[in-house]
């Protein structure tokens, strides 16, 4: 894929975050498709955009009031010309940014009308001592990269 199809898909990822910061709900669930899913790291799944939107307006208004959101960019994949695949690292924060981002991300994109937007996202908290653990027993299970 061309690298602007790449600028474009992580400028998305950009744009949830600005829209996260601003606590803005409407222009947050905006990113997404009509029919998303969106699975968050406490395993709560919701559906379609108003859905998305209407429980980050809530979240916005009680648990995430002041919050940011973080995120790095491991991997982007093209699964065709307007299918995209997002690997991140990601956290939510108030004050500073944090130096560790504990949380790993998959976001789905799909090219609608010259737009990228988000048509799956699912969230997991990691687990490091739960990962070490595991390769200390069994080091195969480490990933390659």
């Amino acid at each position: 894929m061309m690298t602007t199809d790449r600028t474009a898909v992580t400028a998305v990822l950009d744009s949830l975050a600005d829209a996260w910061g601003r606590g803005d709900a409407d222009a947050y669930g905006a990113h997404f498709t009509e029919e998303a899913t969106y699975v968050t790291f406490v395993g709560t799944r919701y559906s379609g955009r108003d859905d998305i939107a209407g429980s980050h307006r809530v979240l916005f208004e009680k648990f995430l009031k002041g919050t940011k959101l973080a995120h790095e960019v491991l991997d982007v994949q093209f699964l065709g010309a307007d299918v995209a695949v997002v690997s991140t690292s990601g956290d939510t924060y108030k004050g500073d940014a944090p130096k560790k981002l504990s949380k790993v991300q998959t976001y789905t994109l799909v090219r609608d009308g010259g737009r990228w937007l988000v048509a799956a996202f699912h969230n997991t908290q990691r687990k490091p001592l739960m990962e070490r653990v595991s390769f200390a027993f069994a080091p195969e299970t480490k990933p390659k990269r």
